[in-house]
């Protein structure tokens, strides 16, 4: 058995809630990082942003409810059908996880679309690609292009039996094309094709729209005292 140093971070205010303080714990940075190691960890609920891998250690909130979809089992809903009608003509590229500065455009005008207020929309180009890429995972860029331009971009890792969804961004002019929505449908049917059982879509927060969404793709488990359980969308439920 391994053991893993973890660094807990002081509390802050909490980017997904309104009056909470988050407290994420990390794994120390001198630890050696792996791409297996990372994936025992990730069915864990462990997530990584860009080098750094940590969790949720909220004391006062359990907000943060780690998911992952069954990709063999999953069936569209009438809204996720519509959208994959809309992306018939939709071109996907799979790329290496490289800095290209057409992506590099893109993230920043979707952060000043999407984020006005946050940090991110100032992000340099070494900034954004350290917080999308590691040096240890395997990360595939997925690239979206409608009528021959650049819609989205969809970064994944690649982890044991599974891939990981790390990030979206897209130009606001294709809204109308649901790219995040239809990201995730790309990336379920990548995953069945390499023949991987999983698709981690990070946390699933109840009371937190951009994070809530989740819980319409399914049949989704939720990572509930260290076991993977079915749920539809109540966490006190099971399905």
């Amino acid at each position: 058995m391994i053991s893993i140093p973890l660094l807990l971070t002081e509390q802050h205010v909490c980017s997904y809630l309104d009056d909470e303080l988050a407290q994420p714990a990390f794994v120390h940075p001198a630890f050696e990082m792996t791409q297996a190691l990372y994936s025992r960890l990730i069915q864990q609920g462990f997530r990584r942003s860009g080098d750094e891998v940590y969790s949720p250690h909220c004391p006062n909130c359990s907000a943060c409810i780690p998911v992952r979809l069954m990709v063999n089992q999953f069936q569209p809903n009438r809204s996720q059908k519509r959208c994959l009608q809309k992306n018939r003509n939709t071109y996907v590229t799979v790329m290496p996880a490289e800095f290209n500065q057409q992506h590099y455009d893109l993230y920043l005008r979707y952060q000043a679309h999407r984020h006005k207020d946050g940090s991110m929309q100032n992000s340099g180009p070494e900034e954004y690609i350290r917080f999308l890429k590691s040096t240890w995972c395997e990360t595939r860029f997925m690239e979206f292009t409608i009528n021959g331009e650049l819609s989205a971009v969809a970064v994944v890792d690649v982890v044991e039996n599974a891939l990981s969804a790390v990030y979206t961004f897209f130009d606001p002019k294709f809204s109308a094309y649901s790219p995040g929505m239809y990201a995730v449908l790309w990336g379920i049917e990548w995953a069945k094709q390499q023949g991987l059982e999983f698709l981690y879509l990070g946390f699933w927060i109840k009371q937190c729209k951009k994070m809530s969404y989740k819980s319409n793709y399914q049949p989704l488990q939720q990572l509930k005292n260290k076991q993977w359980l079915f749920f539809n969308g109540d966490v006190n439920e099971k399905v």
